[in-house]
């Protein structure tokens, strides 16, 4: 089996931080506005290419939560739908680098909860909730 294809973000900024990220395995670019970052690695769902998006580090009793925010915008990110796709992704967390499985959190205990973490972790998120009509999704991700 071949690596797919790594395709870069459209967004500059993304680009830059990815590569700053992983050039430096994880030591530099790990963070953003001064709070850790986590980086993505998962899969196109229609090229099949190989995407990296870099998430705020949310992280609650061992577990992930990847909050698809887009900073509040109308519609849900392109990574997503990836997730939903193609679950099987890669979380770099600075130097460390697991590998596992993304759940949708869908049960609305669960996601109160986590919901919290999150907020804690990065408080604009409640901000971005308010400016969006859609209930911005957040994935479970527990490493193997």
């Amino acid at each position: 089996m071949t690596e797919a294809e790594y395709i870069p973000s459209p967004a500059e900024w993304v680009r830059n931080q990815v590569e700053l990220y992983e050039s430096s395995g994880g030591r530099e670019g790990n963070t953003l506005r001064g709070l850790p970052v986590v980086l993505v690695t998962h899969t196109g769902r229609h090229t099949g290419a190989t995407r990296k998006t870099p998430l705020m580090r949310v992280v609650s009793d061992g577990t992930y939560v990847l909050v698809a925010s887009m900073g509040g915008a109308p519609e849900h990110p392109v990574w997503y739908h990836n997730l939903l796709a193609h679950p099987e992704v890669t979380v770099r967390d600075g130097t460390e680098v697991m590998r596992g499985r993304a759940r949708l959190v869908e049960d609305s205990e669960e996601r109160a909860r986590l919901w919290a973490a999150a907020v804690e972790a990065f408080p604009p998120y409640a901000e971005y909730q308010e400016k969006t009509e859609r209930v911005i999704p957040m994935f479970a991700f527990d490493p193997e």
